[in-house]
């Protein structure tokens, strides 16, 4: 029998997080983060890390597990989430993975062949080296002549998977898009349910705003200004997230803190509506407006029924 899993994503904002620690309190379940940032310690405002009150007990795993200067990519998540998933349903609970990067996702569930991956790394080095003196668009050119396919997919300021797609295709031959399709025709190995919570745009980029506001208020500068003091490098992949490259020139002084707002809003706003065209193209999903239920009670009993359809949970 395939083991139970459960994904539950969507765009930024929408409101995964309470959402599942609700329907984790009423399935027994624990959750394993998909976020490529809240796994960084001392990364909590800019990435609306899950607090410990907002956990009601419920264990998180992938949350302040590495240092800023550490590296964390899809390969790296994909190992910790199934050591994570077979200690989970060891235990007899149901591992449920929440978050919104949607290939970490994908790199589980299929249990996409990361074995291409080289040990050398002369070429990352000398890619690196190319965007820090000439500049993202300079990488994202070099994609669109190799493999168009996959320069469609990756956004050009995404330098870590623009990357990878040139690696593969030096190491291979090969391109990193016909792998990805392959990949993912792949059978899953779980027994799974893959919700995807979405409200409706205006409502969502209204949400996303004032979270950003929110985020303003509670520290965000000091945060971004502490870990630079600490001696954290802006050109960390750590220190690009959305949030934290937004906010640098703001602490450096040269920019407004307003227009370092603006750009933050923007930047989100543009960042969940490629979630969005992510998970439409995802199969097996159950898409969910939030907006068509009167409580959060309603979405978790919807959510229930659909786990108790496939045999995922059998209570009552």
């Amino acid at each position: 029998m395939k083991k139970p899993l459960i994904i539950l994503s969507g765009p930024t904002a929408c409101g995964k997080t309470s959402l599942s620690i609700d329907l984790a309190k009423r399935i027994n379940a624990e959750i394993i983060s998909a976020d490529s940032m809240q796994v960084y310690r001392g990364f909590d405002i800019g990435t609306a890390k899950v607090t410990e009150a907002e956990k009601e007990g419920i264990p998180h795993y992938l949350i302040d597990e590495l240092e800023p200067e550490e590296e964390f990519n899809v390969f790296e998540f994909q190992t910790r989430a199934k050591r994570y998933i077979e200690d989970i349903t060891a235990r007899g609970k149901i591992p449920m993975i929440v978050g919104g990067t949607g290939f970490y996702i994908q790199s589980v569930l299929y249990d996409i062949d990361f074995s291409d991956e080289s040990d050398d790394k002369t070429y990352r080095h000398e890619l690196e080296e190319l965007a820090h003196e000439k500049g993202s668009a300079c990488l994202y050119e070099l994609l669109q002549e190799q493999d168009p396919d996959a320069a469609k997919e990756i956004h050009p300021n995404n330098v870590k998977r623009v990357i990878r797609a040139l690696e593969f295709f030096r190491e291979t031959g090969g391109l990193i898009s016909e792998h990805n399709r392959l990949q993912q025709q792949k059978e899953s190995p779980y027994n799974f349910a893959y919700f995807v919570v979405n409200r409706p745009r205006p409502i969502l980029y209204e949400r996303i705003n004032l979270r950003v506001d929110q985020m303003v208020k509670d520290g965000l500068v000091d945060e971004v200004q502490t870990l630079l003091q600490k001696g954290f490098d802006e050109d960390l992949l750590s220190m690009q997230g959305l949030g934290y490259k937004e906010m640098i020139p703001y602490v450096k002084g040269t920019v407004s803190l307003e227009d370092a707002v603006d750009l933050l809003k923007k930047n989100t706003r543009h960042f969940a509506k490629r979630q969005i065209t992510w998970f439409k193209r995802e199969k097996d999903t159950c898409w969910i407006d939030l907006e068509e239920y009167s409580s959060s009670e309603k979405v978790i009993d919807e959510m229930i029924q659909i786990l108790k359809e496939k045999n995922i949970v059998c209570i009552s």
